[in-house]
């Protein structure tokens, strides 16, 4: 099967947990003998193009002029995406599915989907309700409704987990047969890879003596960070000798410098901004705790890969993460947004460290049996075939477009959005007060 992947970020461009998602994906995908093509942002005044392990990788450059905010820049990246797109299929490439992660590549991802008439999968990895704790301004509320239109034009809906799947259905009215839950995965060598002196790289950032709790990811407010602040003063009256390493970048740092330094902490917090493969390797082998205390996560892949190095975790009871660790199995979990819960689970990490490592030992267990890339491509694949299969029975694969391109023997290049699909005519009907959600199904019928 030929896939064309849409992802806003992708490895060495690394913001978020998308792009090592879409990149592992990718790569389980093609050693399934699938044909994986990613078409994503590069940050080089000119297009790149790269095989990387059979995957193409296509890398389109910043826009020009510079967008003069986020949206525009958003829209100017889907204006990319689509041009690189179309110059494929113009040169001979074709697709049997488009598959779009996240709202970020939303346009190009619609586009493409009725331009060529190819069905459209699309990844729902977070959603602007969830990242905030409901829609507070009008950004929030168009974010989210671009997301939602994401899903509706989308003939499946993956997301990683229970938690996610009863977000979507709650916030977007999804039917439930539309939604397929896929875990997300790790390669556990990926992080048990360690070069130099990990002990050496671990003095950096501790003593000896001491004993390291250890944060990695972005921070930001739903990551839950204040919560481990307030949870430190529980720690440290119990444990002196103990640094909180807390490694990442993002508009949030302001804040926690900020507020260690009110709280008298600063002396025992480790804030080291982003951290190379090799840190982050060291730092997971040499911690005696990794801790992920959000507020909200829709799976919680940093658990894995904490996991997957050999680390005890402690995570909050909430989304994904809840359902990763299994309490007193692979990790331990605390009540959400609790920081006396969350302190005692920790100190009871530290206390006990035999009890700790059969814990670490029973998560990498769970690794290699539940959350294998090479399992989840396939679960992948079968929604593929799925989608496919029902695409070429339907009519609308059959029906051709109003306005055709020249295209020879090409089968992706197809044609042309019309001014009057349904699709336009159903935003309008969701904009309208107090129209039932039934009455909408209705109204479209079985519209893919």
């Amino acid at each position: 099967m030929k896939v064309l992947m849409l992802s806003w970020e992708f490895p060495p461009q690394i913001v978020g947990g998308i792009a090592p998602h879409v990149h592992d994906l990718s790569l389980a995908l093609a050693d399934n003998g699938q044909e994986i093509t990613v078409v994503t942002r590069g940050n080089t005044p000119t297009e790149t193009e790269e095989d990387l392990h059979g995957i193409k990788v296509y890398r389109v450059p910043p826009s020009t002029p510079e967008p003069p905010d986020f949206i525009s820049w958003v829209l100017q990246l889907n204006l990319k995406l689509l041009e690189k797109a179309v110059f494929l299929a113009e040169q001979g490439e074709w697709f049997d599915l488009i598959h779009a992660h996240d709202w970020l590549v939303a346009y190009a991802g619609q586009g493409l989907k009725h331009a060529y008439r190819k069905p459209l999968v699309a990844t729902i990895h977070a959603t602007e309700w969830g990242r905030n704790g409901g829609l507070h301004n009008e950004l929030q509320r168009y974010i989210s409704n671009v997301e939602w239109g994401l899903t509706f034009e989308a003939w499946r809906v993956i997301c990683c987990s229970r938690y996610m799947s009863n977000e979507l259905q709650r916030i977007f009215q999804l039917p439930a047969d539309k939604l397929r839950i896929v875990p997300n995965g790790v390669y556990p060598e990926t992080f048990r890879h360690r070069s130099g002196n990990a002990q050496a790289i671990r003095r950096k950032y501790a003593a000896d003596d001491e004993k390291i709790i250890f944060y990695i990811g972005r921070l930001v407010f739903e990551k839950g960070l204040d919560l481990l602040l307030d949870a430190a003063a529980k720690i440290l009256a119990r444990q002196q000798k103990v640094k909180f390493v807390i490694a990442g970048k993002g508009p949030y740092a302001k804040h926690l410098h900020e507020r260690a330094q009110q709280m008298g902490l600063y002396e025992r917090f480790y804030f080291t901004g982003y951290i190379d493969d090799i840190t982050r390797n060291a730092l997971f082998s040499t911690a005696d705790v990794a801790v992920f205390p959000s507020l909200y996560e829709p799976f919680g892949i940093v658990a894995l890969e904490a996991m997957a190095a050999g680390t005890p975790v402690v995570v909050t009871d909430t989304g994904g993460l809840g359902e990763v660790v299994r309490h007193g199995k692979n990790g331990l979990k605390s009540a959400p947004n609790d920081p006396e819960s969350l302190a005692d689970n920790i100190l009871w990490l530290l206390n006990y460290p035999e009890q700790a490592r059969a814990l670490r030992n029973q998560a990498f267990h769970d690794l290699k049996s539940e959350y294998d890339w090479g399992k989840i491509a396939a679960r992948t694949l079968e929604v593929y075939s799925e989608v496919v299969n029902e695409y070429q029975q339907s009519a609308w694969n059959q029906t051709k477009p109003e306005v055709a391109v020249e295209s020879g023997s090409n089968p992706f290049v197809a044609g042309s959005l019309a001014e009057d699909l349904p699709y336009g005519r159903y935003m309008t009907a969701r904009r309208s007060e107090n129209t039932e959600t039934t009455e909408i199904k209705r109204q479209m019928g079985d519209l893919q």
